[in-house]
């Protein structure tokens, strides 16, 4: 990522300071951490309110913890599969 930084400065960027996305928490944290946080935030709000609608939930946990595609995918297809069932 310094890399990445350094070819901004270097071809002539207006902007010396790196894009704020740059610093996201997710870029920090191992693989699937993000998707677990996610599982875990919708978990706790569901214990805490069974009769809450899922799907609202999940779309806000998508744009909470980032996830990419996939996991937004998996997160829906998951508790999809859970309201089903029920």
């Amino acid at each position: 990522m310094v890399a990445f930084k350094e070819q901004n400065i270097r071809r002539g960027s207006n902007n010396a300071f790196p894009l704020r996305s740059n610093y996201i928490m997710h870029d920090l944290l191992p693989e699937g951490e993000d998707l677990r946080r996610a599982v875990q935030w919708i978990s706790s709000h569901l214990l805490e309110d069974p009769e809450c609608a899922i799907l609202p939930l999940v779309n806000e946990a998508i744009f909470r913890f980032d996830l990419s595609p996939m996991d937004a995918e998996f997160l829906i297809r998951m508790y999809s599969q859970r309201k089903d069932d029920e």
